[in-house]
């Protein structure tokens, strides 16, 4: 069993920066892989950005050069640095663990960029 609590969403003006957190509570399995999604009211969920427990990412496109993934294993905790924040950044971002085969979902956290 694994829980998510994220922090740091908020409102920021385009251009601005935004750093999110998301720390780990977990009894039995390993976090294998963490990242963060994020969903746009009328739209699918999406992958923004993931790491890997030896720290290999993968980012969406539309993030590259402007979002930095990172983690903490010490501590399950991975953090999402965003810069350069544009209003088509605006979502509910949830944090995500893979951990014995079952992904879990943190609550989610609301980024507003206002242009």
């Amino acid at each position: 069993q694994v829980q998510l609590v994220e922090s740091g969403g908020g409102l920021v003006q385009a251009g601005g920066s935004l750093r999110l957190s998301c720390a780990a509570s977990r009894n039995g399995f390993s976090i294998t892989v963490m990242g963060w999604y994020r969903q746009a009211p009328r739209k699918q969920r999406e992958l923004v950005a993931s790491i890997t427990s030896r720290s290999s990412t993968n980012y969406a496109d539309s993030v590259k050069g402007r979002f930095t993934i990172s983690r903490d294993n010490a501590k399950n905790t991975v953090y999402l640095q965003m810069n350069s924040l544009k209003p088509e950044d605006t979502a509910v971002y949830y944090c995500a663990a893979d951990a014995g085969f079952r992904r879990y979902w943190g609550q989610g956290t609301q980024v507003t960029v206002s242009s």
